[in-house]
């Protein structure tokens, strides 16, 4: 099983100082942060991509090129690539040149986002939200797979004759997520395909999830990839730790009251009993994780978002080391344990598609 760490880049002001860093802090920051990930034995970093501010990372190949070349064994990927208001075409290009210089560590999540006015700044309509993510989307699976592509569509203009380059590294893709929070059309898209399906699961109760995943499990199963329990799944997922459980909750409070997202709501105490969100000692965050599989079956993916709400770096750090060190030892050895065999152990990786392809041949 894969355990990561994912960030939506925000830039938040620090609620027991007031103080905000600088993009450049923020993006240095998300660097470090994925190479300690490395560094404590995980196995993803991936960032999500927004236009905005309170928000650094528009530009996640860019930023995922980078870290590439800072790291050895980490898969990069996104936690939200918008297929919405990105060019297909521009999207499989860029994918395909961070494969060559990742050595094929990548992967990448197609989503819609969460700030409406993206739209209208690249010229769509938000009414158009799940047409344009299924249309943008079967166009991405042909550019990657079809030397040359003839295409028209309703939302760009057509293609004549057009080979995206460069193509895949080994004329495999990047393994696709399709991120969703409510959109059983997601679902049905990513069973499709045969793609993977990534529940964000932070905010919002688990009955919710449980229906999205349910259904994105039994279309799989439906559209021949396998059976219900073998779709690919990831899980997202929020923690913040101490030795002492008492220790985690009062230093974390403020971050939570103040957070843009779900701060100035329910308390947290109703947020953790509600959601995955666990504040607490990590034999905390082990039991309250290992409930995942209860709820959803098991899976394959499990990324944590650690450094929302205006967290400092060095804090960050330290629940990265204690996730490596403490708890995903423990989560990997359960897991395992529980899965039955014929239901796979990880996402699919760049050598392990590639040799399937080589076995087909």
């Amino acid at each position: 099983m894969q355990f990561g760490i994912f960030s939506v880049g925000d830039v938040t002001p620090d609620p027991t100082t007031g103080r905000a860093p600088s993009e450049a802090e923020r993006i240095r920051a998300m660097v470090a942060i994925a190479e300690k990930a490395e560094e404590a034995g995980l196995d993803v970093f991936a960032t999500g991509e927004h236009h905005n501010p309170p928000f650094v990372p528009s530009s996640p190949t860019t930023m995922l090129g980078y870290i590439a070349a800072r790291t050895e064994r980490l898969v990069l990927s996104t936690a939200t690539t918008l297929i919405t208001t990105n060019d297909p075409v521009k999207i499989a290009e860029d994918f395909a040149m961070l494969q060559y210089l990742a050595g094929g560590r990548v992967d990448v999540m197609m989503g819609r986002g969460n700030t409406a006015p993206v739209y209208p700044w690249f010229g769509k309509d938000i009414r158009d939200g799940i047409p344009l993510a299924v249309e943008n989307y079967h166009l991405l699976h042909r550019l990657w797979r079809e030397d040359v592509v003839d295409w028209e569509g309703r939302f760009r203009t057509p293609l004549q004759s057009f080979t995206s380059t460069p193509r895949p590294l080994d004329g495999v893709p990047p393994f696709v997520w399709h991120g969703s929070i409510r959109s059983p059309e997601i679902a049905e898209q990513a069973a499709y395909y045969g793609d993977g399906f990534f529940a964000n699961h932070i905010f919002w109760p688990k009955r919710h999830f449980q229906r999205l995943i349910g259904l994105y499990r039994q279309r799989y199963e439906h559209y021949g990839h396998g059976s219900a329990d073998q779709a690919i799944i990831g899980l997202g997922g929020q923690v913040f730790m101490r030795r002492n459980s008492q220790d985690a909750v009062r230093e974390f409070r403020p971050y939570f009251d103040n957070a843009p997202v779900y701060g100035h709501g329910p308390s947290l105490e109703e947020f953790t009993a509600e959601t995955p969100l666990t504040v607490g000692s990590p034999q905390q965050v082990i039991e309250k994780t290992l409930t995942f599989r209860d709820h959803f079956g098991d899976y394959q993916r499990q990324l944590f978002l650690m450094d929302h709400a205006g967290l400092p770096l060095k804090t960050v750090l330290e629940q990265i080391d204690m996730l490596g060190e403490e708890v995903v030892p423990v989560l990997r050895k359960e897991f395992e344990a529980l899965r039955p065999a014929h239901v796979p152990a990880t996402a699919p990786t760049h050598a392990a598609r590639v040799a399937a392809v080589e076995e087909v041949r």
